[in-house]
């Protein structure tokens, strides 16, 4: 969502906006984002009204990351790894075009999971953290 806000602001405005959007997203309740969407809509409509609309039509896809603890919604909002590995697997989809059967596919991709997986090595922000959120939250899906 804030990638996709930003492509409609001007470069000059973007750090500003983004500081003001980043108190819609931090809140700590969805009624409290709410509240600071309305103060952020008064002050940015006037020259970006489509960043606050964006917002308001895709809030039922939103309010569901404020029932998470601070710790796991970090580690939702990291998918910068995630987006390296799509990007590196197009990259090596789209290079080969056509490919014969399924079973090509499949190895290309585990080969490419390989090539990728040796690049990434960096961990996830805070993961130790949201791990321990994890287990208190869904402690039947997290095994000890």
């Amino acid at each position: 969502m804030i990638r996709n806000s930003l492509k409609y602001v001007s470069y000059k405005h973007r750090k500003e906006l983004s500081t003001d959007l980043k108190k819609v997203y931090t809140a700590i309740t969805a009624e409290e984002a709410e509240i600071n969407l309305e103060e952020f809509a008064e002050k940015w409509d006037s020259k970006y009204p489509t960043v606050s609309r964006q917002w308001r039509s895709h809030w039922p896809n939103v309010t569901p990351f404020f029932a998470f603890p601070n710790d796991i919604r970090k580690a939702i909002y990291t998918t910068n790894a995630i987006e390296s590995v799509n990007r590196s697997l197009r990259k090596v989809l789209k290079i080969h075009g056509v490919l014969p059967n399924d079973d090509a596919v499949y190895k290309l991709i585990y080969l490419a999971m390989n090539n990728i997986s040796k690049r990434l090595t960096m961990p996830i922000r805070n993961w130790t953290g949201a791990l321990n959120q994890f287990a208190i939250h869904f402690e039947d899906r997290c095994p000890f």
